[in-house]
């Protein structure tokens, strides 16, 4: 599945998943941290970077200092993914302006002609 044939009722159903399902769906890489922490951050690979395959939504997760904890919060990050995706588009409704609006738009554009035209020279009436 790729993303660009993905419609919000496909994310609705990959958001219902179970944390075991959708993390079997996902690609895992664990690196070393960067960033504050010290020596435990960078003797460890704590960080860890989840890719889910069928949506190609790639997340990251350094917060904590357990791998376990990093991979759970990249879960919840690619549901709450899923989930804004899941939302149906609003549908848009094609407007005009009104009449009143319209007079406005041309009073005003009248009343500039007569500024710019009022900064002329004398005898510039071409």
């Amino acid at each position: 599945m790729s993303d660009a044939y993905l419609t919000y009722a496909d994310y609705a159903r990959l958001a219902r998943l179970s944390d075991d399902d959708l993390a079997r769906q996902c690609e895992v890489e664990v690196f070393h941290a960067s960033g504050p922490g010290g020596q435990g951050v960078n003797t460890t690979d704590s960080a860890v970077r989840m890719r889910h395959l069928p949506t190609g939504i790639v997340v990251t997760s350094r917060e904590q200092r357990s791998q376990l904890q990093n991979r759970m919060t990249c879960l919840r990050k690619i549901r709450q993914q899923l989930e804004l995706r899941s939302r149906r588009p609003k549908v848009r409704k094609a407007t005009k302006p009104s009449k009143a609006a319209k007079q406005r738009r041309l009073d005003a554009k009248r009343r500039r002609s007569q500024v710019k035209s009022s900064r002329r020279r004398l005898g510039m009436d071409d």
